[in-house]
């Protein structure tokens, strides 16, 4: 059985976006969408007494927003076979449970009871940071959200366990039928030990060379299972963060990978992937590689 793109949604603008998102991610890949929602009223309700006929509040809120979106992507792809469901639990726990059964996580930026001002909701943080599947967030300016960009954009660092994020990349290129970029940021050291001692100059060829072929060993395989793909490699010089920044404003997707480390436990995202989910200017796939 297909599993589903799970999406997670609480009314919120940014919300109505990961659907809308998520709707056209789901036909791509000719998978069931599930939309849920997270409430606790039931938690609470439930074991109060009331003589009361009228339903609470909190469960008409619920019921009214998972209804609200589950038509929303109907009309948005009626191919696309939605289903909505109310989860009583809190947000995070809620879609991290999801995620045990789902081919990835869809989520805003930002939810209803999030402060204007803040970069990224708490709920998507945590939730990048701990799911056992990959997590999409939500964000960027419009004309990176329309998918017209063609072009896939995948982080490759230093971990052996990283292919998970390339195989991901690649497989959103194919589906997407564009281009997927691999990048590798590379930094002189500040200090060399070389014999002789290499130039400045002499250095940087080094150390973008070793960066290049990461890339194409990163790539191999992923080209061999999708022998249509059109894959390309970008070193550049520069902090990691800041250079996947740089490649993420001319991207429809940018995908990074996240280290699970076994019997760790909280929020589990490196430097690069905590400033992408912050200051992407296009969407950010985070997925988890056990290592």
């Amino acid at each position: 059985m297909e599993l589903p793109l799970v999406v997670g949604v609480d009314g919120s603008d940014s919300s109505l976006l990961a659907v809308d998102w998520a709707v056209d991610e789901a036909a791509r890949h000719g998978l069931p969408l599930r939309l849920v929602h997270a409430s606790l009223w039931e938690r609470y309700e439930a074991g109060r007494p009331s003589l009361s006929t009228d339903r609470p509040a909190e469960e008409v809120m619920a019921q009214h927003i998972i209804a609200s979106c589950t038509e929303r992507a109907r009309l948005r792809s009626p191919e696309v076979k939605s289903s909505g469901e109310v989860l009583p639990d809190d947000a995070v726990s809620a879609l991290l449970g999801a995620g045990h059964e789902a081919f990835a996580l869809v989520t805003g930026s930002r939810g209803r009871s999030e402060i204007a001002g803040l970069l990224l909701g708490s709920v998507s943080l945590a939730v990048a940071a701990r799911a056992v599947c990959p997590v999409i967030v939500i964000r960027g300016s419009e004309r990176n959200l329309q998918g017209a960009l063609d072009r896939v954009v995948v982080g490759v660092g230093n971990s052996t366990g990283g292919e998970g994020a390339v195989r991901f990349a690649a497989r959103e290129a194919q589906a997407r039928g564009c281009a997927l970029t691999a990048v590798r940021a590379w930094r002189n050291p500040a200090h060399r030990h070389a014999e002789p001692p290499l130039t400045a100059d002499d250095a940087s060829e080094v150390y973008e060379e070793q960066a290049s072929n990461r890339l194409t060993d990163a790539l191999r395989t992923v080209v061999r299972e999708h022998p249509g793909i059109k894959a390309d490699r970008r070193p550049a010089e520069g902090p990691a963060h800041r250079v996947l920044l740089e490649a993420s404003a001319d991207a429809d997707l940018i995908v990074v990978g996240a280290a699970r480390r076994h019997g760790h436990f909280g929020l589990q995202l490196g430097r690069t992937a905590h400033a992408l989910l912050h200051h992407s200017h296009c969407p950010v796939a985070v997925v988890p590689q056990r290592v």
